[in-house]
């Protein structure tokens, strides 16, 4: 039974993906006798989500392993790095971060539970767990395989008889969607979603030979996971084989280090893993290499070298330097990411780019730049140790994107984030603060990954986060974390509370002398019998003091009245259509300010803003959600629609100020969620 003290979706409490429960459902089975069959991925193309092969030969077959090998074992002693060989996925990034994997024991077990086998309690079922955006995820499958003649279509290990890798793969596959959602992605990605750590990413030309064997040795001991690849100049280049046996643009794992003395010399070396369990390098200390000729057969055993063709392999640290490009990390444990022993602390947040709402797009865009999200980061404590005697906090920062690999599509956005740095207390900031001040770091050019990560280092004090996308309106979500030292935090900006002013802003002025008079004209002719006007008669009187493309939809005159006290007779006298004739008079004048090319339609970044004008005050989140309810598909506000909005503003500020005299628990939970319950409705 799962701890119901522990939060749902941390370790001790996973997440059921698609409400599946292990335990529950193998239960069934072995009850029927009946292996099971997941409804959630069936055996169909669509799980592959790649073509059908026009050959007939190669259709695809679901079997299960003992379908493909009667010897078939879950795990076949213990996993390790050699069990694991590409198929025909292009998905080496993920299966060089299931070869690091299997080098931290007590992590693997926890992705892999250890309970399951292919023979005890056997019910075809089974269950791995991942990271997703700070929650963990526990997903059950079948374990029916695709397979062509008998033999596995993506990964499998080197033993014919082991198939882990195999079901971890599929696992994989269904939280994306299917098989074709893993082509090409980064090793950090995978190993993130392995161990809920942070990545970073180390260019090899960033240090000496002898700095980065220290810090790989180090991340080894500590837990970390590392990977890397050669950076390829050109999507041609990418599968290119070099002379030397390397493989550009391609996943490599890292998965040891040692040194090896002959006579007087002592060598640094890497052992490094190609994920297809072929191709290997062909330099010094190579499998095929003469440098082992001289070195003892002790020495040999302690590193337990098996010169086969399996993949793995060893170079030297300076031959490595020359011809890798980027090491990729992964932290276990954020403790590791730092130089010291002190304790790092973990903040984070989630968010969303709606377009024409907070999707400013990037500070080129410096209109609607200020509209993105933006997170205020507390840097109090400085670091422990300062060499240059400035004080200073580090911190890593990183921005992923959620959920772009779906079925057959992998869609990421280019994202990327801007800090800066604010004095003093401060609430969203405005368009005039970006378009002058500028960033004090930034996370890099914008790039097309799930994730954009920084160490940075600054002076004690208050910034802005602010993530975005290259272009403006690209619709998203996000999540964001920080691993600072201490007690360095990372918060949703504080937009404060919602208030309204629209009263005295739009309502207090009397009716102009010249309106006055046409208006009485109006009202006699179209008020009904009751001498009130209906929003039928609203309407007509209303659209006769605006220009014909202001005219005011039926829909829109409905709630100007509801915003009217007409006790419940739904009609308004003179001096209410007075009123609101003069308010819209000013609301037009508002309505032209921001439709800066007269195009009878105001950009919808500037709704906030007109909003704001009109009286209405409203937080970031009040605002997406009026946004979701209100917005069009091109993204323009009319004359008509602003109106709307604020006829509505009006009369939930209104209700809510009579609601919370009554209701202690309205008044309690404020404003601000008042409008979030109430504004698409």
């Amino acid at each position: 039974m799962a701890n119901t003290l522990q939060e749902q979706g941390s370790r001790e409490n996973p997440i059921k993906f698609k409400n599946q429960d292990y335990q529950s459902l193998k239960s069934e089975c072995l009850k029927s006798k009946k292996l099971f069959e997941d409804p959630e991925f069936p055996t169909v193309q669509e799980s592959i989500g790649l073509p059908v092969d026009s050959d007939p030969s190669k259709a695809v077959v679901w079997l299960r392993p003992k379908e493909i090998n009667k010897q078939a074992q879950f795990i076949e002693n213990t996993a390790e790095t050699t069990d694991i060989c590409q198929g025909q996925l292009g998905n080496c990034w993920f299966l060089a971060a299931m070869s690091c994997l299997t080098l931290q024991p007590p992590l693997f077990s926890y992705v892999v539970p250890d309970d399951q086998s292919l023979q005890n309690q056997y019910a075809g079922i089974f269950r791995f767990r991942f990271w997703q955006y700070g929650k963990w995820m526990e997903v059950v499958i079948d374990d029916r395989l695709p397979t062509a003649q008998k033999k596995l279509l993506f990964t499998r290990s080197k033993s014919r008889t082991e198939f882990w890798s195999a079901l971890l793969e599929k696992a994989y596959s269904k939280l994306n969607g299917c098989y074709a959602s893993l082509k090409a992605g980064s090793v950090s990605e995978a190993l993130e979603d392995f161990t809920g750590g942070i990545g970073e990413t180390v260019l090899v030309s960033s240090k000496s030979p002898e700095e980065l064997w220290g810090a790989v040795n180090r991340s080894l001991s500590r837990g970390t996971l590392l990977s890397c690849f050669i950076q390829a100049a050109n999507v041609g280049e990418v599968g290119v084989e070099t002379p030397e046996g390397l493989v550009k643009g391609h996943a490599y794992s890292i998965t040891g280090t040692t040194t090896v003395h002959n006579n007087s010399d002592c060598t640094s070396l890497l052992r490094v893993r190609n994920p297809w369990g072929f191709v290997e390098y062909k330099g010094p200390w190579s499998d095929n290499s003469d440098n082992w000729k001289s070195i003892s057969k002790e020495e040999k055993e302690r590193l337990k070298l098996q010169l086969t063709e399996d993949g793995e392999f060893w170079m030297c640290m300076k031959d490595f330097c020359q011809y890798f490009t980027t090491v990729e990390m992964c932290s276990v444990n954020p403790d590791s990411l730092g130089d010291s022993d002190s304790a790092w602390g973990i903040t984070s947040n989630e968010g969303s780019w709606v377009p024409g709402c907070s999707a400013g797009g990037s500070p080129n865009s410096k209109d609607s730049f200020w509209q993105n999200p933006q997170f205020m980061l507390k840097l109090l404590e400085e670091d422990d140790e300062v060499g240059d005697n400035e004080l200073s906090c580090s911190a890593v920062v990183e921005l992923l994107q959620k959920f772009r690999r779906q079925r057959d599509k992998v869609d990421f956005l280019y994202i990327a984030f801007h800090v800066y740095e604010v004095k003093g207390a401060c609430g969203t900031l405005g368009k005039s603060f970006f378009t002058s001040q500028m960033p004090m770091v930034k996370s890099g050019d914008y790039s097309r990954l799930r994730a954009v990560r920084k160490r940075i280092r600054l002076p004690p004090g208050q910034y802005v986060i602010v993530p975005s996308t290259f272009k403006p309106n690209q619709e998203g979500s996000f999540f964001m974390r920080i691993y600072a030292k201490k007690g360095n935090k990372l918060s949703k900006q504080d937009d404060g509370s919602c208030s309204s002013n629209y009263i005295m802003t739009l309502m207090a002025a009397p009716v102009a002398t010249e309106t006055k008079a046409t208006l009485e004209k109006l009202f006699e002719k179209h008020a009904g019998l009751d001498n009130r006007l209906n929003a039928v008669e609203f309407m007509k009187v209303a659209n006769s003091f605006l220009p014909e493309n202001f005219s005011l939809s039926l829909d829109t005159c409905r709630g100007l009245l509801f915003g009217e006290d007409t006790r419940s007779r739904g009609t308004l006298n003179l001096q209410q259509a007075g009123r609101l004739v003069t308010s819209l008079a000013t609301l037009q004048k508002v309505f032209v300010k921001y439709d800066q090319d007269s195009s009878g339609t105001m950009n919808s970044f500037e709704l906030r803003l007109a909003l704001a004008e009109a009286g209405f005050h409203l937080n970031a989140r009040v605002m997406e959600l009026l946004w979701l309810r209100h917005g069009t598909d091109d993204l323009c506000v009319t004359f008509d629609g602003f109106t709307n909005c604020v006829a509505k503003l009006r009369k939930l500020f209104d209700l809510y100020e009579s609601e919370a005299k009554l209701t202690k628990a309205v008044k309690e939970r404020g404003i601000n969620a008042w409008l979030a319950k109430f504004i698409g409705i």
